[in-house]
């Protein structure tokens, strides 16, 4: 098969491709990675490239309504639905690549009690004799039952230290550092070292990400953080989704995904190390949470079976694995715990955020949501729990929302609207010009639209008003957030009305996910006592506009607490406290999980929640007296 030779600008990477490839599958395998939000449905318009010379095909009738006039007769087209059918010279602008983004690596920080898997025990042994000639393993187990450690016939030692114990021994005078795990199997003696290095001894909680990853490094003497770090997942080069993914793997491509996996947990653990200037072989530990396929992803265990009915993971429970085995560099002999999951789509990471906002340790009901491209949802108290998840679409990421984006450098992540003159004030991350908006911007900007009556209850927009920023040019009326010469892009950035009917969307299906769990446990919001909000959507959400726009139900807004980052603070616990750890496989078993798609319920639920915020206001007084009152303001 003739192969075609691709050019990425300006970098001048090469590539060789089958004719027929997408210009996006050649990017990846290139190594750039590119800003695909829906995973490369061509429903985004985020993954736009310029055809400098060569032939390709691409339909612009098709894709049209994501470019101008002027970008189109510059070559302007999708990446992810250009395929490639000659050599080509492709120019990929700087906001398509994926750049820094504003990654949340902050958890609740609350007092962990210490008592951790690992420990070290310093001891000095009188060496055998002919009147004394017991075992060296003996001797050195004796040595640290007297040190305080475990009961010496409650340890034992696997073959790979039991090689090293004669020479550690004698080469040290006898004066030794040994480091005992608390595993499944008991107490393993996981390490010895010369002379006295007790106070060498760190644990990594890792939060695995399907975009970035995050870690934790902590001093499991003292109990303190020495460091945290974190960068994106190298997965993204393979697909950018979940389903993209396990699809990838399917192919043959398991095996690379494992290793990509711990290869950017292994770079956020060097960085992290660096940082606290730490040899990474006194991390003994390493304390992982992350969605079922992630984890599956990271263990090399196959995933696929997980996308097909009946949607079955190939394990739930907790599993303890050493960590050299796949690839994770911390000491030889360090292990890796990895968190249980519920089901396919409810994972460790749901464990994590439960755990850390100890819902399942009080008597009153609470409600957790973490939103993501996808949204999971857990309900209960200490005696039970339901869950579910769904597809929240990536509107709430910035994807089918034409001036959407991830929270990158430039996004406008905080906004209000004057009622009466219409203009909007903004804040951008990093305070730099506005080149988009991110999703807790997009909230904003809902709610803002609805309490000045620019947009009605279904989301259309009052094109009557006589203002500036209202207007129809194209395929739908608009609203423009920014002008272009306030812009980094020199475009300017509005919110269509078909925008507006995919974020209601998108809040519709967590609405409806949150009431469809009420109705099965048989309560009402107002026995809700909190609602937690895990994970970056929801640690920079305004709570009364997520309110007023319906996303979640009406409770009191000193109810809805931000727990950021629940999956690095879950991971946290379970790294510090290992009765913690014990509780997890006995929270997962006890939730029952809600197949939406089996519920006749929710796509009434759903119908009802696409309103702004509901067709029932009864169930939304406050907002409800907010509407009031604008309807009476505008006349």
């Amino acid at each position: 098969m003739a192969m075609r030779t691709v050019t990425f600008l300006p970098s001048y990477r090469k590539i060789e491709v089958a004719r027929g490839t997408t210009i996006l599958d050649a990017a990846q395998r290139a190594g750039l990675n590119m800003n695909v939000v829906c995973g490369g449905q061509g429903k985004c318009g985020k993954c736009i490239v310029f055809i400098q010379s060569g032939k390709a095909e691409f339909d612009s009738q098709k894709y049209g309504r994501f470019f101008s006039e002027e970008e189109l007769q510059k070559g302007a087209c999708l990446a992810c639905e250009t395929l490639v059918q000659g050599d080509l010279h492709v120019i990929i602008p700087e906001n398509t690549l994926i750049q820094e983004q504003k990654i949340l690596v902050a958890g609740q920080e609350n007092p962990i009690e210490l008592r951790p898997s690992v420990k070290k025990y310093y001891v000095e042994l009188l060496p055998p004799t002919l009147s004394d000639p017991s075992p060296d393993l003996s001797r050195l187990l004796w040595g640290i039952q007297k040190s305080g450690g475990p009961v010496a016939e409650k340890m034992y030692a696997p073959l790979e230290v039991l090689r090293e114990i004669p020479s550690v021994l004698r080469h040290s005078d006898w004066k030794v550092t040994a480091t005992i795990a608390l595993v499944p199997g008991g107490y393993r003696l996981i390490d010895l070292q010369e002379n006295d290095t007790s106070k060498r001894v760190y644990g990594a909680a890792v939060d695995l990400g399907s975009t970035t990853i995050v870690v934790y490094l902590w001093d499991l003497l003292s109990g303190r953080t020495v460091s945290v770090a974190s960068n994106y997942n190298r997965q993204i080069s393979c697909g950018e989704d979940i389903l993209a993914r396990v699809n990838y793997a399917r192919k043959n491509g398991l095996s690379r995904l494992q290793a990509l996996a711990a290869e950017s947990i292994n770079q956020a653990l060097t960085s992290a190390s660096n940082t606290a200037g730490i040899d990474r072989e006194d991390i003994y530990e390493v304390v992982v949470a992350g969605n079922t396929v992630m984890t599956h992803i990271l263990l090399g265990i196959d995933p696929a079976y997980m996308i097909a009915e009946p949607y079955v993971p190939v394990v739930r429970r907790a599993l303890s694995v050493a960590a050299g085995r796949i690839g994770i560099t911390c000491n030889p002999n360090g292990g890796l715990f990895a968190f249980p999951a519920v089901s396919d789509f409810i994972g460790g990471d749901i464990i994590a955020d439960i755990l850390a906002c100890h819902m399942a340790e009080r008597d009153e009901i609470s409600l957790l949501i973490d939103i993501g491209t996808n949204f999971e949802v857990v309900l209960g108290n200490k005696e039970w729990m339901f869950s579910c998840a769904g597809a929240a679409g990536p509107a709430l990421e910035g994807g089918e929302v034409l001036f959407g984006m991830r929270a990158n450098p430039g996004a406008i992540e905080k906004l209000t609207i004057d009622p009466d003159t219409l203009d909007p004030r903004y804040s951008t991350i990093n305070g730099i010009k506005p080149r988009g908006i991110c999703g807790s911007g997009l909230i904003d900007l809902l709610a803002e639209l609805l309490t000045a009556c620019v947009i009605d209850r279904t989301g259309r927009i009052n094109t009557t008003i006589d203002n500036p920023r209202i207007r129809k040019t194209g395929h739908f009326p608009e609203y423009v957030v920014a002008w272009a010469d306030e812009t980094d892009i020199r475009k300017d950035i509005v919110i269509t009305e078909n925008d507006i009917k995919n974020l209601i969307m998108s809040k519709a299906s967590v609405h409806a996910a949150c009431v469809t769990l009420m109705k099965q446990a048989g309560v009402t919001h107002t026995e809700i006592s909190t609602i937690y909000f895990a994970g970056a959507f929801g640690n920079y959400l305004d709570k009364k506009n997520a309110t007023t726009i319906g996303l979640i139900p009406e409770i009191g807004f000193d109810q809805i607490k931000n727990i950021g980052n629940g999956a690095v603070a879950g991971a946290n616990i379970a790294l510090i406290n290992r009765r913690a750890r014990k509780t997890l496989d006995e929270i997962a078993y006890k939730i029952a999980y809600i197949e939406l798609n089996a519920e006749s319920s929710f796509m009434d639920e759903y119908t009802s929640s696409t309103f702004l915020p509901h067709t029932d206001l009864s169930l939304f007084p406050n907002v409800q007296k907010m509407l009031d009152a604008c309807r009476i303001r505008k006349g």
